[in-house]
């Protein structure tokens, strides 16, 4: 189920905040864009204050992260028809609990290198965010 409101208690972290902008809500976490238009990425953070590893989480929480993370993954490589989706949760500069999923095609920026720190950040315009946000929210509540 998509949502789009955060829920009043949870806190997201200033650095993830400044650097994505807010899709969806699904049933656990956020679902944020990496503003960074070289690669189609995005970022999963669970509604759950104080957390830095997954093992931290309830089962039932690791549960449905693995099947948000697993839905949204489908939902970007169905919309950006990509060779390859890249996933991982660092922490090592943000600490809260954060994934990434990252669409990657063979030749795009610093292929078949990392997406972290390589090259200079590429914003988005309004429009062309606002029209992967909505291609991507569509293509969840298709699955």
């Amino acid at each position: 189920m998509l949502t789009f409101n955060r829920h009043s208690s949870f806190e997201i972290d200033r650095t993830l905040e400044a650097d994505s902008h807010p899709i969806c809500w699904l049933g656990l976490c956020e679902l944020r864009l990496i503003d960074d238009r070289r690669w189609p990425w995005v970022v999963l953070i669970p509604q759950r204050n104080g957390i830095t590893e997954l093992h931290e989480l309830t089962p039932l929480d690791q549960t449905m992260m693995t099947f948000e993370t697993n839905e949204v993954a489908a939902a970007l490589c169905a919309i950006s028809d990509c060779d390859k989706i890249n996933r991982g949760a660092l922490g090592n500069i943000v600490p809260q609990l954060h994934y990434h999923i990252v669409a990657r095609n063979a030749g795009d920026p610093n292929w078949p290198g990392p997406v972290w720190g390589y090259g200079v950040r590429e914003p988005y315009g309004s429009e062309e965010r606002i029209a992967f946000c909505d291609r991507l929210k569509q293509q969840l509540t298709q699955s």
